[in-house]
Order: C-alpha cells, then structure tokens, then sequence
C-alpha cells in the first residue's frame, strides 16, 4: 500500500502542485486510529494535508517566505468527525438523524437506506410507499417493493434512498464506468480573463495564505461548508449564503459556520439575483454544493459567473460526479458509502448479514477538503496565468479514490476515539452566536500562519449582503 506520503504527492502534483513543496509537508501518527477495513485516517490526514500545502504555497507566491505543514493522523481523524466533539454550552450534540432515517430490508432480500434529515425528502419516501413516516410503518410497505425499483421510485419522486450494493455490483453499472474515466478532481479553464495580482495589503504576524480573498459560500450539510470553513481557516472572508426557507441541520450549521459571515437571499427573486450578482462580481471564488444545474437554472452557472465576473474560480461539488447516468442524482455521504459498496464491505468485513457504515462521514470531511485545495490550486493558477477556473470534485469520486487506497487487515478491531481518547489538545473553546463552543481545531499546522477562526459561528442570516472593507 501506498504511504500517506505518496497518497499525498499522489494527490498534490494531480493538481499541478511543484514537487519541491512536499518537501515541506510533515505527517505524523500511524494508522489505523478508528475501527474501519479503511484507510480512512490516511483520507484525512492527506486531504488536509493537501488543502494546508496550497494554503502554504500561497502565503509564499504573496510574501515570497516559505513555510512548512505538519498534520497529525490523530488530529485529522478527529477533525474528520468535528461534528461528534462539538460541544455548544458543555452539551453533546442532540440525535443526529430524523426519526425514519437509515436501513431497511425490502420484499426481495435487499437493503436500502433512505435519508430523510429534509422534510421534502420524508416527503418523497412516505408518498412513494404511501405510508406514514413511523419507521415499522415504512418498513412494512418496503416488502412490497424490490430495493432497485423503489431506489428508482424514490428519486424520481424526489427523494434521496440509496440501494446497497456490492463494490462489484456497482463498478459495473454505467456511472461507476463514468467515474473512472475522470480525475479525483477536475481544474479546468473555462474563460479568458487577465491574471488577478493578489490583494495588496501590509503584512504582519496576523495576517495568513487567503488574507483579502472573498468566497462565496453556497452550500449545505457537510462537504461544502467544510469547504468553505477551511478557506477561512486561512485568513478568506467566507461569505455563507443561504435562504430563509431551506431547510438546514442546525448542529452541522454551528459546527461549519466558524469562521463565515451569513446572510440570506431569495435567488430566485429579482431583487436576490441582484444581490448575487454583485457579490459575485466582487468575489475570487464561487463553491457551491447544489444539483449540477440548480444554480444554472437561477443564471448563475459557472460559464455565466465567468461572464459576470472574468477570473472567477467556480467550485462544484456533485454526488456521483458530472458526467454519467446519475450525473443529476441528489446524494449524501451516507447514501453514496451504501450504494457503491462500502456498507456492504465493511458488513462483510465484521461478519454482519447487512450493512455497516465507515466510522466518519469521510466522503464529506476528505471531499470538503479537496474542494479546498482544488478552489486554492485554481486560485494561484489564475494568480499566474490569468482564466476563468472550474474545479468539480463528487463525493462517488472521493469513494472511488479511498477504495483504491486499499484495506487494513484487522482495522476494524481498533478501538474508537471517544471520550478521554480525544486529547484535549485537538479542542478549542470559543464565544459564539449560539454559546460557548467546544470545538475541533484545524488540523494542519502551518509554521509561519497559524490556521484560525477570526469570526464566530452565528446564525444563518446574521449579516447583511455585503463584502466587508479590506483593510
């Protein structure tokens, strides 16, 4: 198996990275740290690895000083699962799923795992069955349907199932084909546009990598705002947009908000189009997280932000990837871990007649941070070069690469981190709009410009519209 060296060079020169730079990359610990066949902490630590190194090679294209990363394994996989350590007032966070979520048997011996946290999305699974949303009830009416037929069923209802299949059943269905013909992430040029100098500002021991860079933020669950947290992790003013009527999970919110400012605003208004245009006119990056042509429809797709704003870098994340049968699919980590043969792996793995999930959401956590890296690298390619970037990253992709990364024998006889076994040296605690937090640190220490979160975790539309003054 590859080392997490090699993963991470592997990783880092796909996207044009300068091989030198590792030379300044540190990695710590050893694996396995949670109880997965896996390699899910070598996934998270090269992942962060990764968006560190071209936060770092950034701080030096600016300042000419160059800097190295150190990434604790531990630390990594911890940061992986933020959202279990988050504590907001001392507290724990509440129930994580809705009450009907999960896995379910159906009438032809196969399982299915329906993701029902959105109330459209209950909507669509209860009205498929026609049944109420009460979990024996749900099950009853799933024996009369072949798993296939209602994962079908569901998504054309809207709905958001994943039927479990094995890692062999899914390579040979047309989007797994699909899959394998793109890279582990896509750094296109799609416009013209004069090379954007950085913003200029005096530098000082405060300042970091992305100091003066303005993103937009357009996402939702785990793997974009994640995104979006790391930018701000490196000095970007993250600007989180969402709408009053979509739906959120609220602990998820708190635990990616750090770092952002967030506002609302109705796209598809006349006066909420207004006011995404001029933000994007104003900004570096777009990263955005909804269906492939979601934003599209609402004339903000990528070739239309180039028009709008020429030297925009354009970050989409997708589930099952932008080219394929599914390429329009609506998908979460959980659903893609079942449907392309992780849940099955890991079941067999530990000698259950069923699935078993990875111990992390580490299709969200490790794709977040490529999206990261991929909206950094596009970033100083612009910087160089002058264009307009897309960079697409998929959560299906992201699994592809992690199975490709092989499997621990015995790794899912390790103990798990909890409690104690997460050292308080990982943590850090903060004032908030919602309490006092406990949180995960970032995990990459850059020796020069320490990652940090220089804005609290608020409310969703706790700002106004605006970009706020460079200094």
């Amino acid at each position: 198996m590859q080392s997490p060296a090699d993963i991470l060079k592997a990783v880092w020169t796909s996207a044009g990275g300068d091989v030198a730079a590792l030379a300044r990359v540190r990695l710590t610990g050893e694996e396995p740290q949670i109880p997965s066949s896996f390699r899910v902490a070598a996934a998270g630590q090269t992942t962060i690895a990764a968006a560190g190194l071209a936060a770092a090679e950034i701080w030096r294209l600016r300042s000419g000083e160059a800097q190295d990363v150190t990434v604790d394994m531990r630390h990594a996989v911890v940061e992986c699962r933020s959202e279990r350590y988050l504590r907001l007032d001392d507290k724990p966070p509440p129930p994580a799923w809705d009450a009907i979520a999960g896995v379910y048997r159906t009438g032809d011996g196969r399982f299915v795992r329906c993701h029902t946290n959105f109330p459209h999305h209950r909507e669509a699974v209860c009205n498929v069955l026609g049944c109420e949303p009460e979990r024996d009830k749900v099950q009853a009416a799933l024996m009369q349907w072949k798993g296939e037929d209602f994962e079908t069923a569901a998504h054309a209802a809207g709905g958001v199932v994943a039927l479990m299949r094995s890692h062999d059943e899914w390579s040979a269905l047309p989007q797994a084909r699909a899959l394998a013909e793109l890279p582990l992430i896509s750094i296109e040029k799609i416009g013209d546009a004069a090379p954007k100098p950085w913003f200029k500002k005096p530098w000082s021991d405060s300042d970091r990598p992305l100091a003066g860079l303005r993103v937009l933020d357009l996402s939702r669950v785990i793997a974009g705002p994640v995104a979006g947290r790391t930018l701000a992790a490196h000095g970007a003013d993250v600007l989180l947009v969402s709408g009053p009527d979509l739906p959120a999970i609220p602990w998820l919110t708190i635990d990616t908000g750090r770092g952002k400012l967030t506002t609302f605003i109705e796209l598809k208004s006349t006066a909420g189009s207004a006011q995404m245009r001029a933000l994007l006119k104003d900004a570096d990056i777009l990263s955005q997280g909804y269906r492939p042509h979601a934003l599209a429809a609402l004339g903000f797709s990528p070739q239309a932000a180039a028009e709008i704003n020429p030297g925009i870098v354009y970050v989409t994340l997708s589930a099952y990837g932008h080219a394929g049968p599914w390429a329009e699919r609506r998908g979460f980590d959980s659903l893609v871990q079942t449907t392309t043969g992780f849940n099955h792996a890991e079941g067999k793995a530990a000698g259950i007649d069923g699935p078993k999930e990875l111990p992390a959401q580490m299709l969200d956590h490790a794709t977040g941070y490529l999206m990261a890296f991929g909206a950094m690298m596009a970033k100083a390619r612009q910087a160089r070069e002058g264009g307009s970037w897309h960079v697409r990253v998929s959560l299906a992709q992201t699994g592809r690469w992690l199975w490709n990364l092989g499997r621990l024998e015995g790794g899912l006889n390790t103990p798990d981190l909890t409690g104690e076994a997460v050292h308080t040296a990982f943590m850090e605690t903060m004032s908030s709009g919602f309490g006092t937090l406990t949180a995960v640190r970032h995990s990459a220490v850059l020796s020069t410009t320490p990652a940090q979160w220089s804005r609290p975790a608020m409310p969703l539309g706790s700002h106004p519209p605006q970009w706020p003054a460079r200094s």
